[in-house]
Parts: structure tokens; C-alpha cells; sequence
């Protein structure tokens, strides 16, 4: 059975008759059969001539088919319904407006609905500005972008220049060197093509980073395996942390191994709650090893580096005996 929701006539127009809002009321047939005193002085036109259909004369011509159809489907479900759509006032601007309706019954006859409207233009106009903002952010982001893949491209080829020009007891340390620029030219990529780059999605992000990290040096050597138990969203300042440590790691398991020896990395995100800390741990087999004669060790230096310029907490070497662990704040 329908529940009651019928206002008697003299409750309903003392309500609306004092009310701020815009109070209207409608028949079965969606004509509009009352429109309390905020709603004619918005609209600056007697409520006679709002009456039945004649208020739809002020409706947005880009909104009246959209509104038509939420109306009628309102209708045909005899359920409440929202709508935002633009709506002439007095002084012939049109204003944004979002207006919500109950449908009313009388015992369990329908009785058309009832509904109240406020404007939202301001709101509307910032939601458009706060919109043009970001389209610029993202274009001056992608600017930066190119302009930082650009420069990383020269620089690997400056050291691949040098490298080549340098004595051969030198070119371990150059050829270590590019790799590790290229690195982070990967790290700054899948940032880049992050869908949300406000708020990133870190097993997508670090899943991504390690396809790419996988072709970073002959083609099948390198393998990375990400296993995620929980969503986490984090900034780009903690995500671009994690990267460079994660590509730093796979750097050392390069260094560290003969080079037909595969470099097996994983990293986990482990199961928490909303409120436990996030946590990553990755172990490689290949981080114990010694570099080529003449290539400096500076991963943990660097680990710690990445992880302090983002207030991540790190302990652990990475290896299977003692993984890297790193703790995110809370």
C-alpha cells in the first residue's frame, strides 16, 4: 500500500507561503497548480502565468527536452527525482537551478508531486572555473612532462657518448649511470599516464612501471611482480618515491648479477584497513651481489634518500633474508 503523504491544503500553503525556498505543486498531469511567493519573485510574473505549463516559458531551450524526459520518467516511476536545469529569472538572466520533488498520494491515489528549488548558479560557476583550472594544470603538467623526457633523452645520450669516449675500466660505471637515468625517465612516464595524477592508484601505477622496467635492459632478464591486498590512493610525491626505489632495486639486481642471469624482483602492498599504515616490501635476489669493478654501490644511499624526501619510513636491504620494507605515514 502507498503510504499517505498528503498535506492538507491550508499546512501546506502556510508552510510555503513563508518559506525562502521555491515551493511549487503539481497535478497528476504535471501541471503545475500552485507556486508559492520566493518562486513569482524569482521569475517576476504572476503565479497565474506559471500555472499549468506556462512556467516551462522560462526553462533553458538546451534543458527542455532533458528536463522533459526526467519529468516524465519521474512520472511513470511515481518516485522522487532531482534535476538541475537553467531557469529565466525576473531581470531575463537564466540561473541554475536544482529542484527536488516527493510524489504525493491521497490514500492510495496519486496525487502528482510536490517539489522546492534553490538556485545554484554560484556553485555551478565554480565547479566551470574549478574545471578550467585543472584543463590548465594538466596541460602545464604535460608540458613539464615532455620538456623533463626530452631532457632525461639527452642526458642518456651524453653518457653514452661519454661512456664510449672513456676508458674501459670507466664504461661499467657510464653504462650504470644511463641505465639508471632511464629508470627514471620510466618512473616519470607511468606517473605522467597516471588517469588520476591528484590522487594515484599505487598496484596500477607500480604494476605499469613494472612492464617498463621489465624491458629496461635485454628483454626477459628483468622481471617484476607486483601483488597488491589492498587499494591505496596516495599523492605523486610518495608515488614518485616508491618508483624511484623500486627501479633503483632493479638497477642494483642488474648490477649485482652476471648478464644472462635473470633479476627477479617482487613487491607486495599487503592487506590493511583504512587506517593501518600503508606498507610495501620488495625483495630482489639480485641486490646481495657485488657491481662490476669500478661502479659505486649507492643504492642504499639513494633508497634512503627517495624515502626521506617523502617521510617513508625504510628498513630492511631487499634481499630474501631481509626484505625491503617500506612504511608509508599514516
Amino acid at each position: 500500500m502507498a503510504a499517505d503523504t498528503t498535506l492538507p491544503d491550508a499546512a501546506f500553503r502556510s508552510f510555503a507561503e513563508g518559506a525562502g525556498l521555491m515551493i511549487w505543486r503539481a497535478d497528476q498531469e504535471a501541471r503545475l497548480i500552485y507556486v508559492n511567493p520566493a518562486w513569482t519573485t524569482f521569475r517576476g510574473r504572476a503565479a497565474e502565468d506559471e500555472l499549468g505549463h506556462g512556467w516551462k516559458d522560462g526553462l533553458h531551450p538546451e534543458d527542455r527536452a532533458g528536463h522533459e524526459a526526467a519529468l516524465a520518467a519521474a512520472y511513470a516511476g511515481r518516485r522522487p527525482h532531482s534535476a538541475e536545469y537553467r531557469l529565466r529569472r525576473h531581470d531575463g538572466a537564466f540561473r541554475w537551478i536544482h529542484g527536488h520533488a516527493y510524489p504525493l498520494h491521497e490514500g492510495e491515489t496519486f496525487a502528482g508531486f510536490a517539489g522546492s528549488c534553490f538556485d545554484i548558479t554560484e556553485r555551478k560557476e565554480a565547479e566551470e572555473h574549478a574545471a578550467l583550472a585543472m584543463a590548465e594544470q594538466d596541460a602545464l603538467l604535460a608540458e613539464i612532462y615532455h620538456r623533463v623526457r626530452n631532457n632525461l633523452q639527452v642526458t642518456v645520450s651524453l653518457i653514452g657518448l661519454f661512456g664510449r669516449a672513456a676508458a674501459a675500466p670507466c664504461r661499467p660505471a657510464f653504462d650504470a649511470l644511463g641505465q639508471r637515468v632511464r629508470a627514471i625517465a620510466l618512473v616519470q612516464q607511468h606517473l605522467h599516464e597516471a588517469p588520476q595524477i591528484a590522487s594515484v592508484d599505487l598496484a596500477e601505477y607500480l604494476t605499469r612501471l613494472a612492464e617498463g622496467l621489465g624491458q629496461l635492459r635485454r628483454a626477459g632478464r628483468v622481471t617484476v611482480t607486483v601483488e597488491a591486498g589492498r587499494t591505496v590512493l596516495l599523492e605523486p610525491r610518495r608515488v614518485n618515491a616508491l618508483g624511484m626505489i623500486l627501479a633503483e632495486i632493479v638497477a642494483e639486481c642488474l648490477d649485482g648479477t652476471d648478464e644472462g642471469a635473470p633479476c627477479v624482483t617482487r613487491v607486495e602492498v599487503p592487506a590493511g584497513s583504512g587506517t593501518d599504515p600503508v606498507r610495501v616490501r620488495i625483495t630482489s635476489g639480485g641486490v646481495a651481489g657485488d657491481p662490476p669493478p669500478g661502479v659505486p654501490r649507492l643504492g642504499p644511499r639513494l633508497i634512503a634518500a627517495y624515502a626521506g624526501q617523502a617521510e617513508i619510513a625504510v628498513s630492511g636491504t631487499g634481499t630474501p633474508e631481509a626484505p625491503l620494507e617500506l612504511t608509508l605515514p599514516a
